[in-house]
């Protein structure tokens, strides 16, 4: 993909982000929409980390995880939502260079911790189901910590990497992103000159970031699947599944929607389609994922009631 230079060349001109502004007339009703999404992922996240700090019951690695996830998702949508938040608000739609590079690389830094997590979260399972006498001595305190750290550190150096390589091309006058945050993609295409290697780069960070995750977790699942069939009575299988269905259905929900996005051919690709879907994976799945753990999971609901009761 080549593109030319049309007059001077900036690096330095403020980005201008489309988001929805071609929904002109429901500008006020998409605020109220995202900024309602929004308080519901802080409270329903927040609520996950109080409760399993304060029930002793929630104190395993399982709920360990899961308060770094919870807080991992409050992180990952607080990168793009307020932004847009402000964008519909003040309709002022201009953010500079320094800012988009901050919002791209603390998006795909968050979204590796994600995909890596995930992927503990997995392992967490399958040595709960698989090897359940092997468990506490396993999934000690040290190793649950230097788990997490590994999934929040990971993506540091290569989202860096990937970030100052994109803002250190050339762009041309054309400065409109057609999207509500700055992504990679559509960043990338305003730059002027050849880059289809710097999309072949992106393509392929993107699949060892996704792909190396999603096969450990589809590993695990396997042997986790396998493991629960040969148990004796379906009371037994239910049990089995019902402790890792919760995050079987977020991995879906997650990798799916993200895989859809970025790894589907480019004759397939348009900024409405790109829109929603990005929508999807950085706004819609957070607000469910609370949901999810806390409808599916018994120790939670206790715990919540447990919680209400007391107050």
């Amino acid at each position: 993909m080549k593109k030319k230079a049309e007059g001077n060349v900036s690096t330095v001109k403020p980005f201008v982000l489309l988001g929805f502004s071609d929904l002109s007339n429901l500008q006020g009703f998409l605020f109220g929409v995202f900024i309602i999404i929004y308080i519901i992922i802080i409270i329903g996240n927040s609520l996950i980390i109080i409760l399993t700090r304060l029930d002793p019951a929630l104190h395993k690695p399982m709920y360990f995880f899961l308060a770094n996830f919870s807080l991992l998702e409050i992180c990952y949508v607080s990168v793009t939502l307020p932004r847009m938040l402000a964008n519909l608000w003040t309709q002022d739609r201009s953010i500079s260079f320094l800012e988009c590079a901050t919002q791209m690389y603390f998006f795909l830094m968050l979204g590796a911790t994600e995909c890596f997590l995930l992927a503990v979260m997995a392992y967490d399972r399958y040595v709960a189901i698989c090897n359940p006498l092997h468990y506490p001595l396993v999934m000690n305190q040290k190793i649950c910590t230097q788990l997490a750290l590994g999934s929040w550190t990971i993506g540091i150096p290569v989202q860096m990497g990937l970030t100052a390589q994109i803002f250190s091309l050339n762009f041309c006058n054309s400065t409109e992103i057609n999207h509500f945050f700055c992504d990679t993609l559509p960043v990338i295409r305003l730059a002027c000159g050849d880059i289809s290697h710097h999309e072949m780069f992106i393509y392929v960070e993107a699949m060892v970031i996704v792909a190396v995750p999603f096969v450990l977790i589809i590993i695990s699942y396997s042997k986790i699947i396998s493991t629960i069939l040969k148990l004796r009575t379906v009371s037994e299988k239910a049990k089995g599944f019902s402790t890792c269905s919760s995050h079987l259905l977020v991995v879906i929900l997650f990798f799916g929607s993200a895989t859809i996005a970025y790894l589907r051919p480019k004759s397939r690709h348009s900024a409405g389609t790109d829109k929603l879907l990005s929508l999807f994976y950085t706004i819609v799945t957070p607000m469910f994922n609370p949901m999810i753990y806390s409808l599916r999971n018994k120790d939670v609901m206790a715990a919540l009631r447990k919680l209400v009761f007391k107050k």
